[in-house]
């Protein structure tokens, strides 16, 4: 693996950006610890990997790092010191938990986790207030707590979970435009009056639920909702 992999490492210190994508990899090369100084970009993604290398959390320049497609479980606990990471892709892996550290990631625009083992809503992503989209959808999340409010994100995927328990403060999210609640386990009565009108969310995905669409449509504050649905709609 080393003399396959030398070109790519010679590229990324001289560019900041290493691909190392779809190369069958179980554990990085070696060299990998020298780029810390200056990597920007980080794609390692479509691998199998099972352990992400806790030498990576001193790669303090990373802005982007895509992980999407492998094996890991976990994340250091001082996954937070990549205080620049602005994107990370993380999709497809078993991830059960974000570190309590990650919420100290404030420059984080981007984060997605679909298709892991997060039993949990992941608050740490409350702290952050430059979050615009935030993935969780094919996990195994049961409810949306009330600091959920406190989440600054202008879309939140929620898709394909096991939620049946929704906090009525997700109305209090100040710039949360689309909420995809699309398969999960939430009952009529999980979308209150204050949900439908006094909300920000101009497109609220719900089919998939236990409930009709018919009865949606005649909850009430329903059409305070549809009337942001359709401006939204005329504004694209």
């Amino acid at each position: 693996m080393g003399n396959s992999m030398k070109p790519h490492l010679e590229n990324a210190s001289k560019t900041g950006v290493c691909n190392l994508s779809k190369q069958g990899l179980s554990e990085l090369p070696d060299g990998m610890q020298k780029l810390s100084g200056n990597l920007r970009t980080l794609n390692i993604s479509d691998n199998k990997l099972a352990t992400f290398p806790p030498y990576l959390s001193g790669f303090t320049q990373l802005k982007i790092l895509n992980m999407c497609n492998n094996h890991i479980s976990s994340l250091p606990a001082d996954f937070g010191s990549l205080q620049k990471l602005e994107t990370f892709h993380a999709s497809n892996n078993r991830l059960t938990a974000l570190p309590t550290s990650f919420e100290s990631l404030n420059a984080l625009k981007e984060v997605l986790l679909s298709a892991n083992q997060i039993k949990s809503f992941p608050v740490q992503l409350c702290h952050l207030k430059n979050l615009n989209v935030v993935d969780l959808s094919h996990n195994k999340i049961t409810e949306v707590p009330a600091l959920v409010k406190d989440l600054n994100v202008v879309e939140l995927n929620l898709n394909q979970n096991q939620i049946s328990r929704l906090s009525e403060s997700v109305a209090d999210c100040p710039r949360l435009k689309v909420l995809r609640l699309e398969e999960n386990c939430l009952e009529l009565t999980a979308f209150t009056p204050k949900i439908l009108r006094q909300s920000q969310i101009s497109l609220l995905a719900v089919d998939g639920n236990v409930f009709d669409q018919k009865d949606f449509r005649a909850l009430e504050g329903y059409e305070e909702y549809m009337e942001r649905f359709t401006a939204t709609r005329k504004k694209l």
